[in-house]
C-alpha cells in the first residue's frame, strides 16, 4: 500500500445557515481554520506528505458547537478558541495524541 497523499486532512465546517438554527461560522469557524492553516504553514507541516487544512460544508454536527474531523483516523473535535486548536495540532496533529476534553463521540 502506498503513503497517503496527506498524513492528516483536516476539516473545518464553516457552514453558515440562515434559517437561524446553530451553525459552525456562528463561532468564527472561518477564521479559525485560517488561523489553523496558518499554524501549520508557520511549523513547516503543510502540503503533500504532511497536513492539509480545508473547509468544509455541513458536517450536521452544529449543535455540538464549530466542530472539526481529523482524517484518516476520523477523530471529530469541538473548539472554543485557538488555544484549543493549538492543543489539537500540538497534541493530535503533532504527536498523534487524541484530546479527549475536545473529542466529540
Amino acid at each position: 500500500m502506498s503513503e497517503p497523499y496527506y498524513r492528516h486532512h483536516v476539516f473545518f465546517c464553516v457552514n453558515q445557515r440562515v434559517n437561524g438554527k446553530a451553525c459552525c461560522q456562528d463561532h468564527g469557524a472561518s477564521e479559525v481554520r485560517d488561523y489553523a492553516k496558518r499554524r501549520m504553514k508557520e511549523l513547516g507541516r503543510h502540503g503533500k506528505g504532511q497536513v492539509r487544512i480545508n473547509q468544509s460544508g455541513c458536517l450536521d454536527r452544529c449543535n455540538e458547537g464549530p466542530v472539526v474531523v481529523i482524517y484518516p483516523e476520523g477523530v471529530w473535535y469541538t473548539y472554543v478558541d485557538e488555544q484549543d486548536v493549538d492543543e489539537i495540532i500540538e497534541e493530535h496533529l503533532l504527536n498523534g495524541r487524541i484530546v479527549k476534553r475536545l473529542q466529540l463521540r
